[in-house]
């Protein structure tokens, strides 16, 4: 586990997705495995840049793809845990964003886990970096970190 002086509150995070965690989301040890984190990130961001209209997943002329990721654990969740995860940008780029992410279960003001992913944008079709949209870049720059 990392280590606690590191840790985050909601207060930190400008936007937040609630993910309810599902009962195979539990590994034999009795709490969530790490490779859910990853897609509890993944589900965070794509679900608010679809909400705010700035990403169809069939249709949008780029996309985003992601370059890099990491978490850090500080506490087990477990089914069945409701997750608040807490979005926020830390840096933005000319193409690339950097997520941040804190994962808080049930109503704990503390992140049991955080992380983040490199999101770079590319054309759909030939897959090579373009500029962040103006329609994106404007929502992102409301998600900075402070």
């Amino acid at each position: 586990m990392a280590r606690d002086a590191d840790r985050t509150r909601r207060a930190d995070y400008r936007h937040f997705e609630r993910i309810e965690t599902r009962w195979m989301d539990n590994d034999v040890y009795g709490h969530v495995n790490n490779v859910v984190y990853y897609s509890w990130f993944d589900t965070a961001v794509n679900r608010m840049l679809i909400h705010e209209g700035l990403l169809d997943i069939t249709d949008s002329a780029t996309i985003g793809v992601v370059v890099e990721t990491g978490c850090r654990y500080f506490a087990s969740t477990a089914f069945p845990d409701v997750i608040a995860a807490g979005v926020r940008v830390a840096h933005l780029g000319t193409s690339s964003v950097r997520y941040e992410i804190g994962l808080f279960r049930n109503d704990e003001d503390e992140a049991a886990a955080q992380g983040h992913f490199v999101h770079v944008q590319v054309d759909r079709i030939t897959r090579r970096p373009v500029p962040t949209g103006d329609a994106i870049r404007r929502f992102l720059e409301t998600l900075r970190a402070a």
